[in-house]
């Protein structure tokens, strides 16, 4: 075993990736001694995808105060990268301004969280001296506004009536809007959004159905949380917009992004991959280890750990996955060779949460002791 290659995603509210593939190399190399480990950190549109693109360019981090999802001045990090032609590209991710990570269980209220923030963030990134794009990742968002509060912040009018909206643009003012007016809205470079899920706006499978509940969306929000959405196609006569994959990622961010921004929807895992050259360190590899927080249904709907392993299918490496949890119903055959996860333990979830690494250790030990008795 010459080269194993390390493509974990973060274990979301306890490891970051880095951390997560430190880890899991510290467990394989007592099993594999001579092994030189590669680290590749991955990120589909979510946290992490700011820090990937910036180390992989040789960019540079810099932070602005801009509004959470409530309302509250935070200070987020955003970066900028260097573009071929000697322009810069900003990057952003909305979880820094709008993340569910910010909103504390017992405060979320999903009818009157707002992605204004991501909109200022948007309007400070593109103000910066030199840029000519931005980067935009969707993922663990705490709204549910279809990107109505990040289209305010960049200059877009909401009426009620004939009456401006002053408030935040939410879900509850957004049940009331009747017109909406973009002639103020600031210019905006090209906008290239990276998903990592494909979703349409509204239905059984959309934004709302999907990633309310996560979000702290009662059973009877659900469904006026999707009617919200539909009638903002509906004002917007953006039907075609409201069925593109990915248009429900963040709470229908994906649409706004394509409404009021004219962005292109990317996935985030291979704007990543691409960037940190992903398949040319996974073809020259012997095995590749990747992994994430939970394994489940979504996973397959464009998250990373599964196009890892497509990438290291089509080279013939063998692939393996760590996670936190993972659901029992999918067949992971098809994608890995061997996995594991904590969850497998039998402890309670709040112990594998809070010592994290302690059993990521553990688990990755068991997974390397069976994969070096086959080598």
């Amino acid at each position: 075993m010459k080269t194993i290659v390390l493509a974990c995603d973060k274990f979301k509210g306890s490891l970051s990736a880095q951390e997560v593939n430190a880890t899991i190399a510290q467990a394989f190399q007592p099993f594999f001694p001579e092994a030189k480990f590669k680290n590749c950190v991955i990120a589909d549109g979510g946290e992490g995808f700011v820090q990937a693109l910036v180390e992989a360019a040789g960019g540079e981090i810099r932070t602005s105060i801009v509004e959470d999802a409530l309302g509250r001045e935070v200070e987020a990090e955003w970066g900028l990268i260097p573009q071929g032609d000697g322009q810069l590209a900003a990057v952003i991710e909305m979880s820094a301004a709008s993340g569910l990570w910010r909103i504390a269980e017992e405060e979320r209220e999903i009818m009157k969280a707002s992605s204004y923030g991501t909109g200022q963030l948007m309007e400070i990134a593109a103000q910066a001296e030199g840029v000519n794009r931005l980067y935009l990742g969707l993922g663990g968002s705490a709204t549910n506004d279809g990107g109505t509060g990040m289209a305010q912040a960049l200059g877009t009018r909401f009426y009620i009536e004939e009456e401006l909206v002053e408030e935040r643009m939410n879900p509850e003012l957004l049940a009331k809007v009747t017109r909406i007016d973009r002639s103020n809205q600031i210019p905006l470079p090209l906008v290239t959004v990276a998903c990592d899920v494909d979703s349409p706006l509204c239905g059984e499978t959309g934004a709302s159905v999907v990633f309310g509940p996560q979000k702290g969306a009662s059973t009877s929000q659900v469904p006026l949380l999707d009617t919200y959405l539909s009638q903002l196609s509906d004002i917007l006569n953006a039907e075609s917009l409201a069925v593109t994959p990915g248009a429900g990622a963040a709470g229908g961010m994906g649409f706004g992004l394509l409404a009021f921004a004219d962005a292109e929807l990317v996935s985030g895992f291979n704007l990543v991959s691409d960037a940190i050259r992903l398949e040319a360190e996974i073809a020259a590899a012997d095995l590749v280890i990747t992994g994430e927080g939970k394994l489940d249904t979504q996973s397959l709907a464009g998250k990373g750990p599964i196009g890892v392993a497509q990438l290291a299918s089509q080279h013939g490496v063998p692939c393996l996955a760590i996670a936190g949890g993972i659901d029992e119903a999918v067949d992971w055959t098809p994608y890995f060779a061997d996995f594991a996860y904590l969850g497998q333990s039998g402890l309670p979830l709040q112990e594998l949460m809070t010592n994290t690494k302690t059993h990521l250790l553990k688990t990755s030990q068991q997974l390397a002791e069976r994969a070096s008795l086959i080598q």
